[in-house]
């Protein structure tokens, strides 16, 4: 663990080395067959995916868009499975404005702007069209603007699916299989109460050393959603899939406000509207992946489980009365979001 966090630390003196010494937006000269020059920016979006997520194809489709939208004038190049850096490393990047565009959890944007820890919250959505109309409708849009502040704007979200747990030595079919056992969870604090309230004992640890970890019995399981699971190849190691869904926490695709307001109006324009049909697109392709992975998961020996969620629900009511106290704005936000018809 202290070598992996030494190499962390070395690829962001790295990274900041190598685009430090770089603008934001990269102006560059084309030659045409005539002679003629036409100027053109990049904009640099560096991720902790690999290049088989839906999320990294939906971003490839937009830079396509991008591209094509602009005739050239406007590019992005992407780079994706942490080569500048992990997630949180990229967005410090972003901050700083080294990088011009990062994909990040709603969870970890909690840290930068507290409204982001409702998508954290359990049971939050009734079903699928009621999240979406929430991600798309003012309460997400006003979500994606509260960063602004802190040098980060949102563009859009993109669907991540519901988190369930995934176990080592037994399903997780009520709260009460959850306790004395250390499950895995991101960064966020209202991750770690979640788990701590179900009566499991929260263990955050980087994504990156996760799969190591299971393996040596640090933990006994994790939670996370059906693609994931399955291209993080966790269910090798865990072999009980339990699709409580307790939460379902989208990616948002965030610019560096540096960058966004060195774009003109036009580009701007071009730029969100690439990132809204690649919104429509990334669904369509997280659907069939999560059909997918779950097909795969079961062949390889997974046992799944779809868990009776009345239990869950009813065992979480504390931890809405705690945010109604100490998180009034999160709160008032939940409120709004169970109201929408």
């Amino acid at each position: 663990m202290v070598r992996e966090e030494l190499k962390d630390k070395m690829r962001m003196k790295k990274s900041k080395l190598l685009f430090g010494i770089l603008p934001l937006i990269f102006f560059v000269f084309l030659v045409s067959g005539c002679g003629i020059k036409k100027n053109y920016k990049i904009i640099r979006l560096g991720h902790s995916l690999n290049s088989s997520h839906p999320v990294h194809k939906a971003m490839v489709f937009m830079a396509k868009k991008v591209k094509e939208y602009s005739h050239g004038e406007l590019q992005i190049k992407i780079y994706p499975d942490q080569q500048l850096g992990t997630e949180r490393e990229c967005v410090e990047l972003l901050q700083i404005g080294s990088l011009g565009m990062t994909k990040i959890s709603a969870s970890v944007m909690e840290r930068f702007a507290p409204e982001y820890a409702v998508f954290s919250l359990p049971y939050v959505f009734r079903d699928k069209k009621h999240y979406f109309e929430t991600l798309d409708g003012p309460i997400g849009k006003k979500i994606l603007n509260s960063t602004e502040d802190k040098l980060i704007k949102g563009l859009c979200y993109y669907d991540a699916g519901s988190r369930s747990f995934y176990t080592k030595e037994k399903p997780i079919l009520t709260p009460a299989d959850l306790e004395g056992m250390k499950i895995r969870t991101m960064q966020s604090p209202t991750a770690v109460k979640l788990v701590n309230v179900l009566g499991g004992s929260a263990t955050p640890i980087a994504w990156g050393e996760l799969y190591t970890a299971l393996q040596q019995g640090v933990v006994d399981g994790a939670e996370n959603n059906p693609p994931v699971f399955y291209l993080s190849r966790h269910y090798e190691v865990c072999k009980y899939y339990s699709l409580d869904e307790h939460t379902s926490i989208p990616d948002v695709l965030i610019i560096s406000t540096k960058v966004w307001n060195r774009l003109t109006k036009q580009e701007q324009k071009w730029l969100q509207k690439a990132v809204n049909e690649s919104v429509i697109y990334q669904r369509k392709l997280w659907g069939k992946a999560t059909e997918n992975a779950l097909k795969k998961v079961g062949k390889a020996g997974v046992k799944i489980f779809r868990p009776d969620k009345k239990p869950f629900v009813k065992k979480v009511q504390p931890l809405y009365e705690e945010y109604k106290i100490k998180e009034p704005k999160v709160y008032k936000l939940l409120q709004q979001i169970k109201s929408l018809k």
